[in-house]
């Protein structure tokens, strides 16, 4: 637990909620276990959409296409999001829910392994949302510095592990030793390098905010 659970209950009952697709869509995920945005998350990323305004988002890690879906709502017709998923039984359930939103033509779903796609992008985005494997996020960090353009923001989602990352790697699971180590050597090395300025928020599972400033 990273946050006090009354004190997390008491702010989520503030939130103003979702639209109904959203609402149902969230259902339908926690019906069938699909890990999504936690509402925490889905506030942060409002606030963020709204003071940034972005015209060209990616996001690496589709799942079901709820947190596209909701970056879709709260930007404007201008936007353009692209968003990365490998997992083959996901991809359907992702494409139909962005045809429930009437969003074809805003959201362009690329299938495959994340950083092979990555590596072969041209576009320049002024956003980039990561919700992937997170043992990857180290080994995706150069695609994303080329890839942002000049104070363009990196969201990484899930980077606290449930307040693990403060533990010694010997405190957690043999199976999560990879993950622990990895994500360290991500928070240190987005908070080390001068061409990112970040913040690390204790919200939902933990959540940074980096802003790429090129010398």
């Amino acid at each position: 637990m990273i946050v006090d659970e009354r004190m997390k209950a008491y702010i989520n009952s503030l939130d103003s909620g979702n639209t109904p697709l959203l609402d149902a869509i969230e259902d339908e995920a926690l019906k069938t276990y699909v890990p999504i945005i936690r509402k925490e998350m889905q506030s942060f990323l409002k606030v963020l959409l709204a003071m940034r305004q972005p015209k060209n988002i990616l996001e690496v890690g589709t799942a079901i296409g709820f947190s596209t879906i909701l970056m879709g709502e709260y930007t404007d017709n201008e936007c353009k999001i692209t968003t990365i998923e490998k997992y083959e039984k996901r991809i359907p359930i992702a494409i139909e829910n962005f045809k429930r939103a009437g969003m074809q033509d805003k959201i362009t779903l690329l299938e495959g392994d994340a950083l092979e796609i990555m590596t072969n992008l041209s576009g320049q985005y002024d956003m980039i949302f990561m919700d992937a494997a997170k043992a990857q996020y180290i080994n995706f960090l150069p695609e994303v510095k080329r890839l942002l353009v000049n104070g363009g923001v990196l969201v990484s989602d899930n980077v606290l592990q449930d307040g693990d990352i403060i533990e010694s790697r010997f405190a957690v699971t043999r199976r999560k030793r990879t993950i622990h180590s990895r994500m360290r050597e991500y928070l240190y090395e987005l908070t080390h390098t001068d061409e990112f300025t970040t913040t690390i928020l204790p919200i939902g599972d933990g959540v940074t905010m980096s802003v790429l400033q090129r010398k």
